[in-house]
């Protein structure tokens, strides 16, 4: 068993991707090191390509996120429209994920606090990523706090918003779009949603093309941080994914604490019942994968009826993802520190609003596809550059392990509290 999982590992496009992070710092700190004019030169062409790769995958951020959003409110519509335990349902995925996003801005904060990033390990990795045109966004968020939050709220030009990276506006105006179309008629929103989805599904195909030219991207972009930087940059990398790490593990020891006190029952017996299912999640690092043990533990080891678990979980993989935010905002926060962006209140307000947003918008996605479907808005809707995200790309199996951890343990938390008094709890 161990050895097939292995395999599949070092098979896998992460194995890949991470193989080339380390081979392109390796061989960019071997030419710094040579000091062969002629030879930088030449690297220099292939980290070009690096850039050439990101916004490849940037410019199908806009059109992804906007067309999930709208499919996403359309479902969830639909769902709460099924009866009152899916309403209930939905009510207690939004209250959960809101207080995940507070917990993500301070949280967030206080790790980086705390334990800061090296200054000058910074500023190396910063050296060998190409300049991003969003370094004069991080600018003006800087400075403008709350009145250019309020302000990019509403866009009078949508196009124009879009082209010049105002995710803000596009997500607003996705929602209003998504919820207005519940309002209309069944045989007209039913082909909106349809084609919606098509194109969702379009922009993910191209995302997969993209990114199996990952390792070669990373490669590329890490290549130019290997020249300036030197082997240095483990360090920081490191580093980034304790803070990551760090941020879910606390919101996992508070999903504990919320299903002992909203949930009604024991830390112990909600302990022994989420174990078996958290254990498929790291073998698996899927929550469809865990969804039966999920619903097996919630019918026999948390007390829960059948015929809730069969509609709250299968609810919770569609539309409720409560690391998102935390992991997404970690991330987010970990690259304001590391471009030395001073976050005012109305950017923290902007990205708290995306994540929220784009963690019902990316459920379901391929972990790699929604590493860049919900970071880059949040980024973007802070006015953080998007340079450094391939390299953190490259070292995400690690965090990813929580997040589908505290995936798991959230849905059955929330399944055991949409259950509310109709559990019989038994001693712990």
């Amino acid at each position: 068993m161990i050895r097939s999982r292995l395999a599949r590992f070092f098979t896998s496009l992460s194995f890949f991707v991470i193989a080339a992070l380390v081979l392109g710092v390796a061989v960019g700190a071997g030419a710094q090191g040579l000091h062969n004019d002629t030879m930088i030169g030449g690297l220099g062409v292939v980290e070009a390509l690096g850039q050439v790769w990101l916004n490849a995958l940037r410019m199908t951020v806009i059109p992804l996120v906007f067309s999930l959003l709208v499919t996403g409110i359309v479902a969830i519509a639909d769902a709460a429209a099924t009866g009152r335990l899916a309403g209930r349902a939905l009510m207690v995925f939004g209250v959960l994920l809101t207080g995940a996003v507070v917990w993500a801005i301070v949280a967030g904060q206080g790790l980086l606090s705390l334990w800061p990033i090296d200054p000058e390990a910074g500023r190396a990795l910063l050296a060998g990523i190409p300049a991003d045109a969003a370094d004069e966004v991080g600018a003006a968020a800087q400075t403008d706090g709350l009145k250019a939050f309020l302000s990019s709220l509403a866009a009078s030009n949508l196009i124009r918003a879009a082209a010049e990276d105002g995710v803000l506006a596009v997500v607003v105006f996705a929602i209003a779009f998504g919820f207005a179309a519940t309002r209309v008629r069944e045989e007209l929103r039913r082909p909106m949603a349809a084609f919606f989805e098509a194109v969702a599904e379009t922009m993910v195909v191209i995302v997969h093309w993209v990114l199996l030219a990952a390792p070669l991207g990373v490669f590329a972009l890490a290549l130019g941080v290997g020249l300036r930087a030197g082997l240095g940059v483990a360090g920081t990398l490191g580093h980034y994914v304790a803070i990551v790490c760090l941020s879910q593990i606390g919101l996992i020891v508070l999903i504990y604490a919320v299903a002992v006190v909203w949930g009604r029952i024991g830390l112990g017996r909600f302990a022994r019942a989420v174990i078996p299912a958290q254990v498929v999640a790291v073998s698996t690092q899927s929550s469809l994968a865990s969804l039966p043990v999920m619903v097996e533990r919630a019918r026999d080891g948390l007390n829960v009826p059948q015929r809730t678990a069969g509609l709250v979980l299968p609810l919770a993989v569609a539309v409720f993802r409560i690391t998102s935010p935390v992991a997404n905002l970690a991330v987010c926060l970990y690259v304001a520190q590391l471009y030395g962006v001073e976050l005012g209140i109305g950017a923290l307000i902007a990205g708290g609003l995306t994540a929220f947003a784009v963690s019902i918008a990316s459920v379901g996605l391929p972990g790699q596809v929604s590493f860049f479907a919900a970071i880059g808005p949040i980024c973007l809707a802070m006015g953080l550059p998007l340079g450094v995200l391939p390299l953190l790309l490259a070292v995400e199996v690690i965090p990813d392990i929580f997040r589908t951890v505290g995936n798991v343990t959230g849905d059955l938390a929330a399944t055991r509290i949409v259950q509310g008094r109709g559990a019989e709890d038994e001693p712990s």
